[in-house]
């Protein structure tokens, strides 16, 4: 096995800290995928997916994708909640990959909510 030498080391350093940071939630625009059973059974897994290819393809940096439980609306799963930095959380409802897909460009990009999907806005 070879030995790493410091400049690899500290690449390695630094490749982990860029990872941390991309994970960080300051400043960047937040969605939340809700994953409870009745989500995951009805597509979240399918939707969460697309949301995530739709943020490599178009290279999204200040975008914080996570997961969370069922929230009790189990009839309006899959559901996805995004909030723009000062904007509000907007809850969307049945949304399928291509909703997500349609989501990311319009609410994410341009800041214009998807106003047929939404469920709530707080």
């Amino acid at each position: 096995m070879k030995k790493l030498t410091l400049e690899e080391l500290k690449k390695i350093k630094e490749k982990a800290q860029s990872d941390l940071q991309a994970r960080s939630p300051e400043g960047k625009d937040k969605i939340v995928v809700h994953m409870g059973t009745c989500g995951i059974a009805a597509g979240a897994r399918e939707t969460l997916l697309a949301i995530l290819d739709e943020i490599e393809k178009r290279n999204l940096q200040n975008v914080v994708v996570t997961q969370a439980g069922c929230i009790g609306l189990c009839e309006y799963e899959p559901l996805i909640s995004v909030q723009k930095v000062g904007g509000p959380k907007v809850l969307y409802k049945h949304v399928t990959p291509e909703k997500a897909r349609k989501i990311i460009a319009q609410h994410v990009i341009n800041g214009q909510i998807v106003t047929e999907d939404v469920l709530s806005t707080e």
